[in-house]
């Protein structure tokens, strides 16, 4: 069957016309729908705890909800092969929450502003084309792009009432330990450690807002939605202390998650349809939406996590899954909310409210149910 570009509707693909074994990927299917999230639907505990806080063990002052939150919908999701839509489960067109996956649509606002001139080199410091009090310093002052995308900045400060401290010592994923989190450290110099720390990575939105000097949904909306197809429905939600003054005009700059809530409201088709712009190398039915060199560099092993690029995870290092392509990456939020892509195959998946724990279970099921 011939590949296809989403229009305003899906073209639908029987499974096995598109190389699907068709009772393995409704196994995969079945799987997704019955491991649902263990988060509440109102993302708020009994006691009345947002669930994030509760996720990376937050107290302290810096863990105030700032930003809208909505009620999540059930488990939802899309699986395009050869850009057919061959499943679908639940409301895929619900915008909910969908946490950290904005890091990786950042990161293609990032590349726009590569593509247009305006970061002509990642490795120059951030301060050099955006002059803020917030880059001051020594240390500061020696932040680059590249940092800020590979959250390996090590900025030190406080940004719309959150404090980098509030990430300190943060781990994610299977095993993590945030027993420490919080608790100030020494920092190294920039582009040498690691750490997932969503104050950074709202500088890196605010920067970008900076540079483009316009709000980044209408950014994002006009270059990259639009033009693939998606729904008008989704919302990008800053915090309510987030508004600046840029050339006269009041702005509000977004986060890269729903830490303290706000974030990307969206649906899974809308996912979908930009999973599979990013599979592709940046193309859209003939036209380059992205330059392929910045899909590269954005998919390239980070020096300090071979696992992660510019805010994409990437199937590489020692947690790599050797059932999956190498060249496979995704786009993560917690919650679970996923986008996964598969260029060498074409696929694209994107899993709504799936417990953390089945999500590698998914994709195993997934690529078992692909033939050879």
């Amino acid at each position: 069957m011939v590949s296809a570009w989403p229009t305003g509707t899906w073209s639908i693909a029987e499974p096995g016309a598109v190389g699907f074994d068709p009772a393995r990927l409704a196994e995969a299917v079945a799987y997704a729908e019955a491991h649902e999230s263990a988060w509440p639907r109102s993302l708020y505990y009994p006691d009345g705890r947002y669930v994030g806080i509760v996720e990376w063990n937050e107290t302290g002052p810096w863990s105030a909800i700032a930003g809208p939150v909505r009620e999540r919908g059930g488990p939802a999701g899309v699986i395009l092969k050869g850009g057919h839509r061959v499943a679908a489960w639940g409301d895929t067109a619900r915008p909910d929450m969908t946490f950290s996956i904005a890091k990786s649509y950042l990161a293609v606002l990032a590349g726009l502003a590569h593509d247009d001139g305006l970061i002509p080199d990642v490795d120059a410091p951030v301060r050099d084309s955006v002059p803020d009090p917030l880059l001051d310093g020594p240390h500061n002052g020696a932040i680059t792009w590249r940092h800020l995308l590979q959250q390996s900045s090590e900025w030190q400060g406080v940004l719309f009432g959150k404090s980098d401290q509030v990430d300190h010592f943060r781990q994610i994923g299977p095993g993590a330990d945030n027993s420490r989190k919080g608790e100030k450290r020494t920092l190294k110099p920039p582009g040498t450690h690691y750490e997932y720390n969503d104050v950074r990575v709202n500088l890196l939105s605010y920067c970008l807002m900076r540079l483009f000097g316009r709000a980044l949904p209408e950014v994002l909306r006009e270059r990259i939605m639009d033009p693939i197809g998606a729904s008008r429905d989704w919302a990008w939600h800053g915090y309510d202390n987030a508004w600046v003054e840029i050339d006269g005009a009041r702005i509000q700059s977004v986060p890269g998650g729903g830490h303290w809530g706000g974030g990307l409201f969206i649906g899974a088709d809308d996912h979908a349809r930009f999973g599979l712009l990013i599979a592709r190398g940046g193309a859209w039915d003939g036209r380059q939406l992205l330059s392929e060199r910045w899909i590269h560099a954005m998919l390239t092993p980070s020096p300090t996590l071979e696992s992660y690029g510019y805010l994409w995870w990437l199937n590489r290092g020692a947690a790599a899954k050797p059932q999956l392509s190498a060249n496979a990456f995704s786009a993560l939020g917690a919650g679970n909310n996923v986008i996964w892509c598969d260029p060498d195959r074409d696929l694209v998946a994107v899993l709504r409210w799936i417990d953390k724990s089945a999500v590698d279970g998914f994709l195993l099921r997934l690529a078992a149910a692909v033939r050879d």
